[in-house]
């Protein structure tokens, strides 16, 4: 796709939005949100008719699919991965617009369609709700997860900060609708179960936000591997410096408008310690073992060596 039609797809798409943030006004906030196949989901960003017309998208096997649990690092692996392919390809994305394949109305397909490989796209769909050609064309995915303690905080101050979404939760309710998987997108454990199953995948790579916080240019390269891309040492420092969560953020308004600021919030590791109560962390420790404790992900989490810590400051204490 040209430029020039990146841009139009860009300025359609906020268009598009600008005219929902207008009708945002006039819904209550029980309307904000509506049930699709038994999940929750954004009306106004995610109406049934998109999540239809999905079922019938035609994905291709050079196309790079970035997928996260909503608040897990979705935006800022975006920034990543654009400048990866930038490197790679020497071709730079233009567009403003957020890949996610739910947020398409149908008519964005035939763009969608038109767009040069590789393909950045991406979603916060179970992935038993990713569209079938995805698994059939056999296409690459870079998963994203995130501590649940701290992915639960940050979704809870994006939440009341997004008008499409209900607003003025108590942190006490959002916790609790958190851990029921009563939240956009579905239960955080159940996408985590589902990919669980996956991990010997070869089409799949599952990062995790602390791994990228603690060393991110080994992981660039690792991503820029399993893509297929070739990039040198002073690309990848390159990448990473301009990927650092603290520039992402400088620079939120410019690539992503002025959702920009709440989006890229804190970005940091252990910040759940500064809203979780002690019983509430036990509470969401024990859903952590009924469901993930011993798995392969649930290691890579290091949810028990934080849980472990946090042990040892209460005896301290």
């Amino acid at each position: 796709m040209s430029s020039s039609s990146s841009s139009s797809s860009s300025s359609s798409f906020h268009t598009a939005l600008q005219a929902r943030m207008e009708k945002v006004k006039e819904m209550s906030e029980e309307e904000k949100l509506y049930r699709y196949n038994g999940v929750l989901y954004p009306t106004l960003l995610c109406p049934e008719e998109h999540l239809k017309a999905l079922e019938k998208m035609e994905a291709r096997e050079d196309d790079v699919l970035l997928v996260a649990y909503p608040k897990c690092g979705f935006n800022w692996m975006v920034g990543v991965m654009k400048r990866i392919i930038a490197e790679a390809t020497g071709t730079k994305s233009e567009t403003k617009t957020p890949p996610l394949l739910e947020f398409s109305a149908p008519d964005c397909m035939k763009l969608m369609d038109e767009m040069p490989s590789p393909r950045l796209l991406g979603t916060h769909l179970h992935p038993d709700n990713i569209p079938n050609s995805f698994k059939e064309k056999k296409t690459k995915m870079l998963v994203v997860f995130r501590n649940p303690k701290d992915t639960l905080v940050s979704f809870f101050h994006f939440t009341n900060n997004n008008p499409v979404l209900p607003s003025g939760q108590s942190w006490e309710s959002f916790y609790s609708h958190f851990l029921n998987g009563d939240v956009p997108w579905g239960s955080y454990f159940e996408h985590a179960l589902a990919w669980e199953k996956r991990m010997n995948d070869p089409n799949v790579m599952v990062v995790t936000y602390e791994e990228l916080k603690q060393d991110l240019s080994d992981n660039i390269r690792q991503i820029s591997r399993f893509f297929g891309f070739s990039l040198t040492e002073a690309q990848v420092q390159q990448v990473a410096e301009q990927s650092t969560f603290t520039a992402m953020k400088e620079h939120a308004t410019n690539s992503h408008g002025n959702i920009g600021k709440v989006i890229f919030r804190k970005g940091e590791v252990g910040d759940w310690r500064n809203h979780f109560t002690p019983e509430q962390s036990r509470d969401m420790d024990q859903v952590f073992d009924k469901h993930l404790g011993g798995t392969r992900l649930g290691v890579r989490l290091n949810y028990q060596l934080h849980c472990q810590e946090d042990a040892r400051t209460e005896k301290r204490e």
